[in-house]
């Protein structure tokens, strides 16, 4: 059952960015934009943790998740240092899955070979 609520949670979320891509002006860099912004305010808000606890990576996957990933790093970070964990909390605990984004990117690069569009 915990695959079917994060197939169906995930794909809802993915849904709404097709909707808003098909119906909407929005570039797909804004829509990411949003996202992104949206986790951040449901995390801040403690509105995002129990649809995490419901649909698991359902919820941690997309873009939005990362949203929320920064704003429970900055929420950890606060209570460990002060205000200045409004600084370093969100990189701290985006650390792991910036680096691997970084890493395979490069990677790719080094081994796929580019050619011009026709």
């Amino acid at each position: 059952m915990e695959y079917v609520r994060a197939f169906a949670v995930g794909g809802a979320i993915c849904v709404v960015g097709q909707l808003l891509i098909d119906l909407t002006k929005l570039t797909p860099a804004r829509i990411m934009v949003a996202y992104v912004t949206g986790g951040v305010i449901l995390g801040a808000l403690g509105w995002y943790a129990p649809l995490v606890n419901f649909a698991g990576c359902g919820a941690t996957v997309p873009l939005s998740g990362f949203g929320y990933l920064l704003s429970e790093g900055v929420k950890a970070a606060v209570k460990e240092k002060g205000i200045l964990g409004v600084f370093t909390g969100g990189i701290t605990a985006g650390a792991a899955g910036i680096a691997a984004a970084v890493f395979f990117s490069c990677l790719m690069a080094a081994i796929a070979k580019p050619k011009e569009k026709s």
